[in-house]
């Protein structure tokens, strides 16, 4: 009976690794192994087709690349074979960045997504506000279907409390009124910040650290990296993690423990 409790419990891990074969370098496959995921995704992968080989036994591998060198790029490593497979969201001015996979399962559809930075002097704000909409439409339709689990850099934090200098970073990429308006919209349309979910007040938790001024050594970051889920599956949530012990990138894996039932 055990054994069938456990078929439903799924840990899903999310990383930004920022360049995959430097990671790989700097104990990915340590953690990968350890974490022993059911779903394990990433982001900025940073690679073309066939520049890296990982044997990861017992996972299928999906890969989205970006048609730029050495930029974006997202990757889902599963033990569960899906349904379905697909590639971006359906628009050409969106897709040619390779930050979105989707996999169909019979319960759920899990996307993993590398969003658009605004840049230095909020270059990208205005394609970034328009990603936020179609993003967003994008998840409603699969709502339509079945719940929706999507993980990745969402690069915004969303309240003060997501970044350890909020006064200073106000009008900054990832912290701007506009993006932070566009996550509540994510929010209000029926979704679930789950780490919120579990840990609404609590502070100093961060999953990104600017490689200068020692930033990470100082714990001055941000969480910006996130598992949201449709309400839908509020009740099967057991818990969220952010694993800022995990070095090899300037982020650090965030996980979602769900159960099915």
């Amino acid at each position: 009976m055990e054994k069938n409790k456990r078929k439903f419990k799924m840990k899903l891990i999310s990383w930004n690794v920022n360049g995959l074969r430097a990671c790989v370098q700097k104990g990915f496959l340590d953690f990968f192994h350890e974490a022993d995921a059911d779903i394990f995704c990433v982001q900025e992968t940073k690679l073309q087709e066939g520049q890296i080989q990982l044997e990861l036994e017992g996972y299928e591998q999906y890969w989205n690349y970006a048609e730029k060198k050495g930029y974006s790029g997202t990757a889902v490593f599963t033990k569960k074979i899906p349904l379905s497979v697909r590639y971006g969201i359906g628009m050409e001015e969106h897709d040619r960045e390779g930050r979105v996979i989707t996999l169909e399962y019979e319960n759920f559809f899990f996307v993993t997504v590398y969003t658009p930075n605004s840049q230095s002097e909020l270059a990208r704000l205005d394609y970034r506000m328009k990603w936020e909409d179609d993003f967003l439409a994008y998840l409603k339709s699969l709502e339509e279907t079945k719940p929706v689990i999507y993980a990745g850099d969402l690069n915004v934090a969303h309240q003060e409390i997501d970044l350890k200098n909020p006064k200073t970073n106000r009008k900054n990429a990832g912290f701007t009124d506009e993006e932070r308006a566009k996550f509540s919209n994510v929010l209000a349309s029926g979704m679930i910040d789950t780490y919120r979910y579990f840990y609404p007040e609590q502070t100093g938790i961060y999953s990104w650290w600017s490689y200068r001024f020692k930033a990470r050594e100082k714990n001055a970051g941000w969480r910006i990296d996130y598992f949201i889920v449709s309400e839908a599956l509020k009740d099967l949530l057991q818990d969220a993690k952010i694993h800022t012990d995990i070095m090899g990138s300037d982020h650090c894996p965030v996980e979602l423990d769900i159960r099915f039932e």
